[in-house]
């Protein structure tokens, strides 16, 4: 239930849109990532920022309208720090390996993210199809990506007949799955995949797997 007038703001108060807004999607993501979309309460969230239920509906319109809303600031992160990379002063290689790198910190310091994902995929997208915003941000790191293929490709660096999608794909697969399932991991093979002191040996592995591949010896006899 939505209302076309600003509700009455607790014990009269005014506060500022933008930092109400920031503050109820910090709490929504964790709130979202903890219980799932199904789980999560907006009561709980408008407890846990001191505003009311009427509120959020004023700003957002609804539960499911505040979950894309979390997500497409979750997106929004990662993209930006695709924007900002800088890897045209890199050979190939080295740059198909630093835009990894990026890749791999990010999932490692954001694990709600990689929850939020995982619960969207339960609702097999939904919330994003519906959201115009994510239909269009796309993938600055796809460009990036398609550059450093080409570039290796010219220079006979890469041998992989391979697209901008996959490779980012391969990238992702590894990244998200040394968050998303390190306590299964652990549980079954008694090994913590974020465990501080491994860091830099899977870091540095994902790296040498994406190389590997893109620069394998493919002659047939």
């Amino acid at each position: 239930m939505t209302s076309a007038e600003e509700p009455a703001r607790p014990n009269g108060r005014i506060r500022d849109a933008a930092r109400t807004k920031a503050e109820i999607l910090d709490v929504a993501t964790k709130e979202f990532a903890r219980s799932g979309f199904a789980g999560a309460r907006v009561d709980e969230i408008a407890a846990r920022t001191r505003t009311t239920k009427r509120m959020i509906y004023y700003y957002f319109g609804g539960k499911a309208q505040l979950f894309t809303a979390v997500l497409e600031r979750a997106y929004s992160v990662i993209r930006q720090q695709e924007q900002e990379l800088d890897v045209e002063h890199l050979d190939p290689v080295a740059a198909i390996r630093r835009l990894a790198e990026v890749t791999f910190d990010h999932h490692e310091a954001h694990p709600d993210f990689i929850r939020l994902v995982g619960i969207e995929n339960i609702h097999e997208a939904e919330h994003i199809a519906s959201s115009e915003m994510l239909g269009t941000i796309g993938s600055p790191a796809l460009d990036v990506i398609r550059r450093i293929l080409e570039s290796g490709q010219k220079s006979g660096l890469f041998t992989a007949d391979v697209d901008a999608v996959d490779l980012h794909a391969m990238i992702s697969s590894f990244c998200f799955f040394r968050v998303s399932n390190r306590h299964t991991f652990g549980a079954l093979f008694g090994r913590d995949l974020v465990e501080p002191g491994r860091r830099e040996h899977y870091r540095k592995m994902l790296g040498d797997m994406v190389i590997a591949y893109l620069t394998a010896d493919r002659a047939t006899d």
